[in-house]
């Protein structure tokens, strides 16, 4: 994990998560916002995962948790994932696809175990990022990445979770954040700073939380944990709970990226296994941007090495340097001090 932690990957991947924070920043989900044909496209893909889980019912079965036919619905998309990822991206840069979708049959849950946690989401924004690095999505995507991509994969998701009782992967229980997701909290807490009147006390409120979950992706998390759980919130989701006394919206956004830093850099969690990979030498694709890296890149996260430059020329030249102004990911001028905070 340390080696994990100290690789360009990880400070791509970081600094992508970063950079789309800042995009949303006091933004509601009505924002009007530019929606371009990959947008659309991925759109497309995640109704089509939606269109699969109506084609394919629970089965009755004595276990009340893990309906397998959620293995039915996986299984589907095991099959055509190369064919789903190929209508997004573009024929000459069809090399990528094989890469890419394994991303995305990474993102939907473990067909074995029949659960889903914070490292299929991981998996699911290493999709979106390595989409930004190879020129699919570009800057002007980044709020849509957000507000449009995510929003509706959350959808389906949430989804899924319900049809086929998914049981929580790693979760850490009352302990955790969250049996599902983080990111949301992440990206929706920065849509909450410097709003005039939502503190961060109000979202354990049932009327403020039912008035605008419509508008923030965190009220909409609140939303579904009490759709899904009962009791008292404070015993059900005892981290959130505590979240609700911190003052500030900002400082709510600066805790849970620093949570989200801890986790996935510690050994043992779900979002590990994700990177199991990644000290393992395997082939390059970096010709798929016409480009070389510095090293022999992992079979894992490999593509998000396709930026030419490293965390080390960053910090030594500072926030102005870029060494490759015609970066394809186009999100490297916007990342510098995303990256910068993030090593």
């Amino acid at each position: 994990m340390g080696k994990w932690k100290r690789s360009q990957a990880y400070a791509d991947y970081i600094g992508f998560i970063l950079t789309l924070n800042e995009g949303v920043k006091g933004k509601k989900l009505t924002f009007d916002y530019k929606i371009s044909e990959a947008i659309e496209k991925l759109v497309a893909l995640l109704n089509t995962l939606d269109r699969w889980i109506d084609e394919t019912p629970p089965v009755d079965q004595p276990s009340r948790f893990g309906n397998k036919a959620y293995r039915t619905w996986y299984a589907k998309l095991d099959q055509e994932a190369e064919n789903l990822v190929a209508t997004v991206v573009p024929a000459h840069l069809a090399a990528a696809v094989p890469e890419v979708a394994v991303y995305l049959k990474e993102a939907v849950g473990n067909s074995t175990r029949i659960d889903y946690g914070t490292g299929h989401e991981a998996a699911f924004a290493a999709f979106l990022c390595c989409l930004c690095k190879i020129g699919v999505l570009r800057v002007d995507d980044q709020v849509a990445i957000v507000f449009k991509v995510f929003d509706r994969y959350l959808e389906v998701m949430r989804k899924l979770q319900k049809t086929y009782r998914m049981e929580p992967a790693g979760s850490q229980g009352v302990w955790g954040l969250d049996d599902f997701q983080f990111l949301p909290f992440i990206w929706g807490s920065s849509q909450l700073i410097d709003h005039p009147h939502l503190e961060p006390r109000h979202f354990v409120d049932e009327k403020a939380v039912s008035e605008n979950h419509k508008d923030y992706m965190f009220l909409q998390c609140i939303l579904f944990i009490t759709e899904m759980k009962t009791g008292p919130f404070a015993e059900h989701s005892n981290q959130l709970w505590n979240i609700s006394a911190v003052p500030s919206w900002s400082k709510v956004n600066q805790g849970l990226i620093r949570m989200y830093k801890a986790e996935t850099t510690q050994p043992g969690l779900y979002w590990a296994q994700e990177v199991t990979g990644f000290c393992r030498p395997g082939p390059e694709l970096a010709s798929v941007a016409g480009r070389k890296t510095p090293f022999a890149a992992p079979p894992v996260l490999r593509l998000l090495h396709l930026c030419s430059f490293s965390p080390a020329q960053v910090l030594q030249n500072g926030d102005d340097f870029c060494p490759s102004p015609t970066c394809l990911s186009g999100f490297s001028c916007e990342s510098l001090s995303a990256w910068r905070s993030s090593l």
